[in-house]
């Protein structure tokens, strides 16, 4: 079984692979403060609730964008499952041409490329990931990643108004019933929903016509679900596509080297 661990800089996401599906994922929030001793003790409780015998894990792999949690994190995981983590990093992304990759595209997004073009191998794709931040990660046919984009996500955008405002208040983004808010709830929904899906669409758009042909559109994310009804360019509404991507990886790496 693969245990997969996604640390992003809101939450890290866990997963356990038995080979044809997942079994089991959890979130919980990033925080550098916490001790390895201190997640040690969350994950190994989350384990105990699915009832799944940490001895079966026999592969992790990690991928992280908060280096002061990536230490203690690769720690905690040869502990409970007594493996040897598979660290994500350019290197490890077969199927992607490595000199397309720039040098400072984080490892989430190398990861959504990656799976990505293993879903379309013959076609430009975008993926489009909700996250902390809002991403848009292009590569095309041949696994040459065109590069990305980045703007604020949606959570991170509510929470911005709520902790800069004084009568902002803090609300649940669902789809409004109307584009002209009658109070402070409508008018936010409105304006994230609506605005949102209009910045997505519009870089879809822009990105078809820069480069000249039609892509295929994957979204992801923990808001891809609730935003997917307004847009208007989208193929595949993908919530594991990140980790999906980090099976990938693991999956080719473990290939490779047995043909070593």
């Amino acid at each position: 079984m693969l245990l997969v661990v996604d640390i992003g800089n809101t939450h890290v996401v866990m997963a356990l692979h038995d080979g044809s599906s997942w079994v089991a994922d959890w979130r919980i929030n990033s925080d550098v403060k916490k001790t390895s001793d201190e997640y040690y003790v969350i994950i190994e409780s989350m384990l105990k609730q699915t009832n799944l015998d940490p001895k079966l894990i026999d592969a992790s792999i990690i991928c992280s964008v908060v280096p002061n949690l990536t230490r203690s994190f690769e720690k905690v995981v040869k502990t409970v499952s007594n493996t040897k983590p598979l660290m994500v990093s350019h290197e490890t992304a077969n199927g992607i041409v490595r000199e397309s990759i720039p040098p400072e595209l984080g490892f989430d997004l190398l990861s959504n490329a990656v799976a990505g073009h293993h879903c379309y191998p013959n076609n430009t794709v975008m993926v489009i990931d909700f996250g902390t931040a809002l991403t848009f990660t292009t590569v095309n046919a041949k696994g040459e990643i065109l590069g990305a984009s980045i703007a604020p996500g949606l959570i991170t955008a509510v929470n911005s108004l709520f902790n800069n405002t004084a009568q902002i208040p803090q609300v649940q983004l669902k789809i409004p019933t109307s584009a002209i808010g009658r109070d402070s709830d409508e008018a936010i929904r409105s304006g994230i929903m609506f605005g949102f899906s209009g910045l997505v669409d519009s870089m879809i758009e822009r990105t078809r016509k820069e480069l000249n042909c039609e892509i295929k559109v994957i979204i992801t994310g923990g808001l891809s679900q609730t935003i997917a009804p307004l847009l208007h360019h989208v193929d595949d509404v993908r919530p594991k596509h990140t980790l999906d991507g980090l099976k990938i990886i693991m999956d080719t790496f473990t290939q490779n080297q047995k043909k070593e």
